[in-house]
C-alpha cells in the first residue's frame, strides 16, 4: 500500500536512530510487512532515517536479521506515536 502522506510526515521527523533532521523514509525489510523481491514494503511500515542509518539498516550492518527486526518494531512504535501526537497537535 503506498501512502504519500505518511511518507512525507515521516521524512519530516528527524532519523529515529541518531538524530540527524535530515531523514529519509526507510521500509521494513521483513516479509511480515510485504517486503519480498523488488517489492518494498507497505509504506504503513516506513521509519525516518538518515541516509548513513538508513545504509547500515539495509545492509544489516545493525545486526543480524532476527535483529534488525526487533529494532525495526520498536521504531515503528515510536514513530506512530510522534506522528498520532503530531497530528493531535495540528487540530
Amino acid at each position: 500500500m503506498r501512502d504519500a502522506k505518511r511518507l512525507a510526515a515521516v521524512r519530516k521527523l528527524p532519523c529515529i536512530r541518531c538524530g540527524n533532521p535530515d531523514s529519509q523514509a526507510a521500509h521494513s525489510n521483513s516479509a511480515k510487512h510485504g517486503k519480498g523481491r523488488s517489492i518494498k514494503a507497505s509504506d504503513e511500515f516506513t521509519v525516518p532515517l538518515c541516509h548513513s542509518c538508513h545504509s547500515a539498516f539495509d545492509q544489516y550492518r545493525l545486526g543480524t536479521r532476527a535483529e534488525s527486526e526487533a529494532m525495526f518494531e520498536k521504531w515503528l512504535v515510536r514513530v506512530d506515536r510522534m506522528l498520532n501526537q503530531t497530528d493531535k497537535e495540528i487540530f
